[in-house]
């Protein structure tokens, strides 16, 4: 039964019981939205604008913002390496997040556009204009930005502007013949995309202990991990948290950036938290090389059974039982909260453990049985896949299994 069959005085207890859930995080978190900080160094509407005066040529370069990922792939390949190198130095901004041009070429205009936010945040940690608060946090994007450009990071996207935005690739994404993608959840921004205590709740250490993983799994498979924090998530848990607004702009640049991968890898999405609300959007229009799209810590998808995600990729879900995210009500009423629990049975996701993961942020720490399940599926090493209960029906109709 949906909210719209419901008897009117239960539709009534349900639209009381979020509300008062968002009464609580506001009470508790504040009105938590996202607020951009004063920009300096590098704009990306200015780089856009640049780029739209480029010719090659009479001929414009594609939009960055309707171009489908193959036009802008056929199109570089078209400009030969010379002339896309010059692209990646004169508009790195550009280059470096477009969906479709090589992913070599995306490395070294990051490493470029990096560079030149270095170059213009180093001077604010000594602006007497600044606050102590506002001196704190450039030394903080300072030493981000320093971290990305250390050799051997493959930065796959970088937007400095507002909270920031980035991705990184850990392997060989044009060789890889499985890809993995770790889409993050609240408060995922450039300043938390890492970080030195709690390292597997941050996106760059979630993604390195699921590469890792999946290279002791499948030591002779060519696998591809993504960091993902190429969207504009949730500040704490709000307001915004409690609605899709975010997730929907985000799940447009995820079905982008899967469009845009090279090769034909397969693809499967781990996500986590507000992250699965980003990926149950995107389900529908996600390409048919994404096989598998898995959610841990899930307060909902925006709907109510995985066959209305309308994809082809197998749905998995976890949950450990130490998690909080299991006391928010799994309902949407007038577009506040995210639907159905992943976990519950009639939601007929596949229900894989988490064991070990102890609570919401854990599932990505090394030895928990949540990362094997992650590696185990990212791998295609099905058989290897602990099922939540005892009967195994979370390998149901797959065939093979033995990974590549």
């Amino acid at each position: 039964m949906t909210s719209a069959d419901a008897p009117p005085s239960l539709v009534v207890l349900r639209t009381l019981l979020v509300l008062g859930v968002v009464l609580v995080m506001l009470a508790t978190t504040g009105w938590t939205t996202i607020r951009h900080r004063p920009a300096s160094g590098p704009s990306m509407e200015a780089a856009l604008a640049a780029w739209a005066r480029e010719r090659t040529g009479d001929v414009p370069p594609p939009d960055p913002a309707t171009a489908p990922p193959r036009t802008v792939a056929a199109w570089f390949a078209s400009l030969g390496p010379d002339r896309s190198e010059g692209l990646a130095e004169r508009h790195p901004f550009v280059v470096g997040n477009l969906d479709g041009a090589p992913p070599a070429l995306r490395y070294r205009a990051n490493r470029i556009g990096l560079a030149r936010a270095l170059a213009a945040e180093r001077p604010r940690l000594d602006d007497p204009r600044l606050s102590a608060d506002g001196r704190h946090e450039a030394r903080r994007r300072v030493d981000r930005f320093v971290s990305l450009l250390a050799p051997g990071r493959r930065i796959l996207a970088f937007d400095p502007t507002g909270t920031g935005r980035t991705a990184e690739v850990l392997g060989d994404l044009e060789r890889a013949r499985r890809v993995s993608v770790v889409v993050p959840g609240v408060d995922t921004n450039l300043l938390t995309f890492q970080k030195t205590h709690g390292r597997y709740t941050a996106p760059a250490g979630m993604a390195r202990a699921l590469y890792e993983a999946e290279r002791r799994t499948a030591p002779r498979a060519r696998v591809a991990v993504i960091a993902w924090a190429d969207y504009t998530a949730p500040a704490r848990v709000g307001v915004d948290a409690v609605t899709g607004r975010l997730a929907a702009s985000g799940a447009d640049r995820l079905v982008r950036m899967t469009e845009g991968l090279p090769g034909t890898a397969r693809v499967a999405l781990f996500c986590h938290s507000y992250g699965s609300v980003l990926c149950g959007l995107a389900a529908p229009r996600l390409p048919g090389r994404v096989t598998d799209l898995t959610v841990a810590g899930s307060p909902g998808m925006r709907v109510e059974t995985a066959a209305e995600l309308d994809t082809r990729a197998r749905i998995w879900a976890m949950r450990d039982d130490a998690d909080w995210i299991a006391d928010v009500p799994h309902l949407e009423v007038g577009g506040v909260g995210h639907g159905a629990d992943p976990v519950e049975p009639e939601f007929g996701a596949r229900l894989v453990s988490a064991a070990g993961a102890a609570g919401h942020s854990g599932y990505f720490e090394p030895g928990t049985g949540s990362l094997d399940n992650f590696a185990a599926i990212g791998t295609g090493a099905f058989g290897r896949v602990v099922c939540a209960r005892a009967d195994s029906a979370c390998h149901g109709g797959i065939s093979g299994g033995t990974g590549v």
